[in-house]
């Protein structure tokens, strides 16, 4: 799928607002968020157009290859994620093939990763949402985290924080998660695929 080499991506990290919701398991899309904008060097701040704060840069080597970006986190949580993701898409004049949605993964081991355009939602609430307001034609980096263990339900394994085990391989998790969002949005999805995808 071909898009305008010059229209800007927007990369959204999907996640809950909120302190005490900062280190779940379903924040894992915030955590690659707040690190791509750390190094772009810059701050998230509040939009004006979504709920949602945003910060705008530009990623990739000088020349052809160099992207515009919009980094956002919705603040509507996550089941209703697909308003602000809308909205800051119409407004930035983001083509559906050059959003990029970075979310948990139940179906995959912890930390993997699996890169891909389109498909269903799997069940995963944010995903629903913004695919109900835009379709499904947009990325996803998918971000294992594993099943809950024993009779453990869903809903309360997403919304715990990473186990302590788990923490100690996290910021390595987090570094390739968004070093795989860079390698897609510079050198495209099978380029991505075929170094990240575990």
């Amino acid at each position: 799928m071909t898009t305008d080499a010059n229209a800007p991506w927007l990369i959204v990290g999907l996640g809950n607002p909120g302190a005490e919701y900062a280190m779940n398991r379903h924040n894992v899309g915030f955590m690659v968020a707040d690190l791509l904008a750390e190094r772009i060097g810059g701050r998230f701040k509040r939009a004006s157009r979504a709920q949602a704060q945003v910060v705008e840069g530009r990623i990739g080597p000088p020349g052809p290859a160099n992207r515009r970006l919009v980094l956002a986190k919705p603040m509507s949580f996550m089941n209703l994620s697909g308003g602000p993701v809308n909205a800051l898409r119409d407004f930035y004049k983001v083509p559906v093939a050059n959003v990029v949605a970075i979310h948990d993964e139940l179906d995959i081991d912890y930390g993997a990763l699996r890169l891909k355009l389109g498909g269903g939602d799997n069940g995963h609430n944010g995903l629903k949402s913004v695919t109900k307001a835009m379709g499904s034609e947009y990325h996803r980096v998918r971000f294992g985290i594993g099943r809950p263990p024993g009779r453990m339900q869903v809903a309360d394994y997403v919304l715990k924080d990473f186990s302590s085990a788990e923490r100690k391989e996290l910021d390595y998790f987090v570094d390739r998660a968004a070093d795989a969002v860079e390698c897609l949005v510079i050198e495209g999805l099978e380029r991505a695929q075929s170094t990240y995808n575990s």
